[in-house]
């Protein structure tokens, strides 16, 4: 009796392309990570020459061109400001409002919030993009 004593071939996998997809996937998920921005408010900031970074925790108040006023991403009227910003700062030992305003928007506008901030003795601070 002759037995077949003949090797068998081993399956062959090929990862020659494995390296491609691998910084294909790592490029899509860059760009999308720089494409998300946590403020959903889009609005066109003022430039100024310098800026400071904040690190506390402080609380964003946004107003748009059309006069519509969010605070930390939820929208409220003129009238109810002033007790949304009383109510977001209640908790907090030095509370500072960092105030998002469109860069279109009329001075008197800006004095009526930072109005409210004095009235409640509330730190305010405006934010500016960076010249250039």
């Amino acid at each position: 009796m002759k037995l077949n004593n003949r090797k068998r071939n081993k399956p062959h996998v090929f990862t020659d392309s494995l390296s491609d997809i691998m910084f294909f996937l790592l490029l899509f998920f860059l760009i999308v990570s720089t494409v998300a921005n946590p403020n959903v408010v889009k609005i066109l900031l003022p430039k100024a020459g310098s800026t400071e970074v904040l690190s506390k925790k402080q609380i964003t108040l946004t107003v748009t061109t059309e006069k519509r006023y969010f605070i930390d991403k939820k929208e409220y009227s003129f009238d109810e400001l002033e007790t949304a910003v009383q109510e977001a700062t209640a908790n907090v030992t030095e509370p500072t409002i960092m105030l998002r305003l469109d860069k279109d928007l009329v001075i008197q506008d800006l004095i009526d919030v930072m109005s409210i901030g004095a009235k409640l003795k509330i730190k305010m601070v405006l934010a500016t993009d960076k010249k250039g």
